[in-house]
């Protein structure tokens, strides 16, 4: 598990430390660079997965694609190498990488430096989260409802992945159907179906997002594979099976997120942005006390949210957690408020502590603090 991330003179960050627990939660405004954190390491997986030996990081591949060397180099440091030091259970890892002319600036990769010597040593590495293939990535630009979902094998079945292109979770509906049988964590069941397999609990979740829906995947061919959704009604019938473009678009946007929690096993790394996208607020802090329960469970789960249900339903969590021991522990969650430290400029994080019975008293200005600056304007405070 990480724990600690280290990032100096990349994209936004001049100097940034955090530190990582069960459940990392990045939030703060547009553009601050919650993002790139998440980025920072994407580009050291991707630099693993692609056999480069962390010779260099690829700015433009499928995996997670920043642009040039000017893109990536925070625009006032005052050197050209970007840092990356991430801490784990059992080991501490540095990477250095360098632009060495001015006209490196505009490549698509970056070097490495020759002050450091980056640990290659596969054993080692294949056993953290961040390098193994249980490791998900699902970004805010998650596909909605799509008449089909590609089919491919050797990304499914050999690389046990949901998404290879910007974490897009352009193959989730084969990983589900690929999958469908194996078993959840026994803590991440939900009440309502005691059936363990990934199908039956994926759509017992899927269900607080949506009363009575129903999942259906149908293979066709080398077309890749067909969502459907169906309903129960008081008749205890169904209704027809509905086409996923014909049906809410919270319900399959939330759906590989689902299916990532489910389906990982203890020990995975996830990292997540926007889960709330598209869905009411009850189904955010449904979705909430999913992400607390498996992060409780030892998933580590990182997220990147703008949303106060996401916040509120896992404070709730923390509370649950001190009454029944159900929910998440308080020192199992790190929440981080990113702002912008106008004298430099660059990203200043600052870790929010979560007191006792879920509350939070001391907050900066932007944490989640829209609702009361409207209400007291309505009330004329």
């Amino acid at each position: 598990m990480i724990t600690n991330l280290t990032i100096k003179n990349f994209k936004a960050h001049k100097n940034t430390e955090l530190r990582f627990s069960n459940l990392t939660v990045l939030c703060g405004a547009n553009g601050i660079g919650k993002s790139s954190a998440i980025h920072a390491l994407l580009l050291l997986r991707d630099s693993y997965l692609n056999k480069s030996n962390f010779e260099y990081i690829d700015l433009k591949s499928k995996f997670i694609a920043i642009g040039t060397a000017k893109d990536a180099l925070y625009q006032y440091s005052d050197n050209s190498a970007i840092f990356f030091e991430i801490k784990t259970d059992d080991h501490e890892f540095n990477y250095s990488f360098e632009i060495k002319r001015d006209s490196d600036l505009e490549k698509t990769l970056i070097y490495k430096s020759l002050k450091f010597d980056h640990i290659t040593d596969k054993a080692i590495l294949e056993k953290e989260s961040l390098f193994n293939k249980t490791c998900q990535f699902i970004s805010a630009a998650r596909l909605g409802p799509q008449p089909f979902y590609s089919k491919d094998d050797v990304v499914v079945d050999v690389h046990n992945q949901i998404s290879v292109i910007e974490g897009r979770a352009e193959h989730f509906v084969h990983f589900l159907n690929a999958n469908q049988k194996i078993n959840v964590l026994e803590s991440l069941i939900h009440y309502s179906n005691s059936e363990k397999d990934l199908y039956s609990q994926v759509a017992a979740w899927e269900t607080e997002i949506s009363k009575g829906v129903n999942i259906h995947i149908q293979d066709k061919g080398e077309s890749g594979y067909e969502l459907r959704y169906s309903f129960n009604n008081k008749n205890r019938d169904r209704t027809n099976e509905f086409k996923a473009i014909n049906v809410g678009f919270g319900l399959t946007y939330v759906l590989p997120i689902i299916v990532a929690i489910l389906s990982a096993p203890e020990g995975t790394l996830l990292l997540i942005e926007n889960p709330e996208a598209h869905l009411h607020p009850n189904g955010q802090a449904k979705l909430a006390e999913l992400i607390c329960l498996a992060a409780q469970a030892g998933i580590q789960i990182v997220v990147e949210t703008h949303s106060d249900h996401i916040i509120n339903g896992i404070l709730v969590q923390c509370k649950k957690f001190e009454e029944s021991q159900k929910g998440i522990s308080k020192h199992n969650v790190s929440i981080y408020h990113f702002d912008r430290d106008e004298s430099e400029p660059c990203c200043a994080a600052k870790k929010i502590e979560i007191e006792e019975g879920g509350r939070i008293y001391y907050t900066p200005a932007g944490f989640f603090d829209q609702f009361t600056i409207d209400y007291e304007f309505l009330m004329g405070f």
